[in-house]
């Protein structure tokens, strides 16, 4: 029986960011049946203002990757105002896609769960993390992203290799949250 090794709950790094979700223990070619897209930045501010900016999809406008896709992109806010239960729908042109996401759970300060779901440009189930870790005046934010690695993607393997398709997006995403956190209210 193949080893299995999955994305450590815990943070722990005692798997590579390669092995991470890798049920077919390495073999294969990559063929795991899920993927895991992790990155992390020290913002220049105290967690009070990061969480916010997360926690509230109002202000994700401010620094997600994604805004500048579609100029006329749709958006729509449901649920509660901020935290858990919140709700943000959007709908673009092909860049953008179409999608929904709900916040199912948050400790404050230090984490927030996102069950993001894409119906464009393909259909997709995927659970984002946010982690919070405070450093003084700084906060150390890790954005993760784990989801299923359907049969198709398996086969095109590197065509459709998640951490180099949305790595780079969530490193602008760090970067730019590093610019308006400081100026957060």
């Amino acid at each position: 029986m193949p080893k299995t090794l999955t994305c450590p709950t815990d943070k722990s790094r005692s798997a590579t960011r390669k092995e991470w979700g890798r049920t077919d223990g390495g073999k294969n070619g990559g063929m795991a049946s899920s993927y895991t897209v992790e990155r992390s930045r020290t913002i220049p501010t105290g967690v009070d203002r990061v969480f916010p900016l997360i926690a509230d999809f109002h202000q994700w406008t401010r620094w997600s990757p994604w805004e500048d896709l579609d100029p006329e992109m749709h958006r729509s806010y449901g649920g509660a105002e901020s935290g858990t239960g919140a709700t943000y729908a959007w709908s673009g042109n092909r860049k953008a896609g179409a999608g929904t996401m709900t916040i199912t759970d948050v400790a404050d300060n230090q984490r927030i769960d996102i069950d993001l779901r894409f119906d464009k440009p393909f259909k997709s189930q995927n659970t984002t993390t946010f982690t919070l870790v405070p450093d003084g005046e700084q906060t150390t934010v890790t954005w993760t992203m784990t989801g299923p690695r359907p049969w198709l993607m398996r086969v095109l393997g590197p065509l459709m290799n998640m951490e180099k398709l949305v790595g780079k997006d969530f490193d602008k995403g760090l970067d730019r949250m590093a610019q308006v956190a400081p100026m957060a209210e």
